[in-house]
């Protein structure tokens, strides 16, 4: 402000100037497209021994061969379709809008090509870290494929592996594609682990605790609640003292005193989580199997229905359920597994089905990148850009690349560069 409108306002001399006041505003620009138009010079001999040969200029290597495609783009294009859950069509639509013409078919061969030639090693190499962990969980779900040689509406599987839910430095999330759920799926990806993994009460894993040297399979805590949830929820607006007599309930009522016990034991190292296990929650777990098997064998009043299904899950797991209990690096149930899920199943929500069995291989790739980058607190979209600038650089005239190189592109890696990682804590 002008000090001649001060000193008339004020009187000369008669103010002082205080603290500056600031405030921020935000701005947002919309996508800007930059077209990189590339040179190469050319020469041709005209003369001499070197008459009609051709030279060519130095350039860079294409991410695809003639292809407009540069890492920025691509990375765009997947962080839009598996981070923000996008389907292709629309994402084809906002390019339109911004007089930029990519079809749907283009976007989705590229996706196909880039996890073939660049991540698929990546993933094999997350693949090989992830089988070093004691712990693992693993989960699936119900993903429609058109192109898959199989009748309409016949289901195929999404199955994703991750790391155990208590190694906090180094998650992994890996997702596989597969036609069906039989247990040779998890058996080839587990063939040779030695360690537990936590599933829900699928049979196929307890086959492969059968069958692996090695292998141990712990079930899940959660999901032994799921009927008694359900029950309760059955018996509607009854009189409450009804339900809280309910068997139900009852149940409910001391899964929930061992998951209270648990909840305390999170930030803890697992040796003391063991030692506190064994001391306070052990009992709880002994007595509330006690108590199912007396509800069953109680002849005069048997239980029916959601109630029924639910003590005798327990009973039948119950090998499997207390596995948390001798290890204090397994969890109490697979509920992270479900957190690993649930970006694809928003996906699936939006884009419907899968189009080809190449498509849905591609998928499952760049989600165990972006997956796996944001439990690593990456941002995906700035990772998956870097990853599509340097793999091409590290691949060898054999299209193999060295697990060295791979390591220092991996998502806890230092060499990372500060604008891959998330400001996001």
């Amino acid at each position: 402000m002008p000090m001649e409108k001060l000193d008339a306002l004020f009187g000369e001399g008669c103010w002082r100037k205080m603290t500056v006041e600031e405030y921020k505003r935000l701005r947002y620009e919309p996508a800007s497209w930059t077209v990189e138009r590339h040179r190469v010079h050319v020469y041709v001999g005209t003369g001499g021994e070197h008459q009609d040969e051709f030279l060519r200029g130095t350039r860079p290597k294409d991410l695809l061969r003639n292809s407009i495609l540069t890492p920025s783009l691509g990375a765009a294009i997947m962080n839009a379709k598996y981070v923000n859950s996008i389907p292709v069509a629309r994402i084809e639509a906002e390019f339109e809008r911004n007089d930029v013409h990519l079809s749907r078919q283009t976007m989705s061969d590229w996706i196909i090509k880039c996890s073939e030639r660049y991540f698929e090693p990546l993933y094999q190499r997350l693949r090989e870290k992830l089988l070093e962990f004691p712990v693992a969980q693993a989960d699936e779900t119900p993903v429609d494929v058109i192109r898959d040689d199989r009748s309409a509406g016949t289901p195929s599987y999404m199955w994703v592996f991750r790391s155990g839910e208590f190694y906090k430095e180094t998650p992994i999330a890996l997702y596989k594609y597969q036609k069906t759920r039989n247990s040779e799926h998890p058996k080839e990806f587990f063939k040779n682990y030695k360690g537990v993994v936590v599933t829900d009460g699928l049979s196929q894993y307890h086959k492969l605790d059968r069958e692996l040297e090695g292998f141990t399979n712990a079930n899940c805590m959660a999901h032994a609640r799921r009927d008694y949830a359900d029950a309760v929820k059955a018996l509607g607006k009854s009189n409450p003292d009804v339900v809280k007599r309910s068997i139900a309930y009852q149940a409910l009522a001391r899964i929930s005193s061992i998951y209270k016990l648990e909840g305390t034991l999170s930030d803890i190292p697992a040796e003391e989580r063991l030692v506190e296990r064994q001391a306070t929650i052990k009992p709880l777990v002994e007595e509330y199997f006690t108590w199912i098997k007396e509800r069953l064998s109680d002849t005069s009043c048997l239980p029916k229905g959601k109630t029924a299904a639910g003590l005798n899950y327990s009973v039948n797991q119950e090998k499997y359920l207390k596995v948390f209990l001798e290890n204090g690096d397994v969890p109490i149930d697979n509920s992270a597994s479900k957190r690993s899920l649930r970006t694809f199943c928003v996906g699936k929500k939006n884009w419907i089905f899968c189009n080809s069995i190449k498509g849905a291989q591609a998928s499952a790739i760049v989600y165990s990148i972006t997956e796996t980058a944001k439990l690593n607190n990456l941002n995906p979209y700035y990772y998956l850009q870097y990853l599509l600038e340097e793999i091409p650089k590290l691949i060898a005239e054999d299209r193999t690349i060295d697990n060295l190189k791979l390591d220092t592109l991996l998502p806890w890696s230092k060499d990372l560069p500060e604008q891959c990682k998330s400001k996001r804590r």
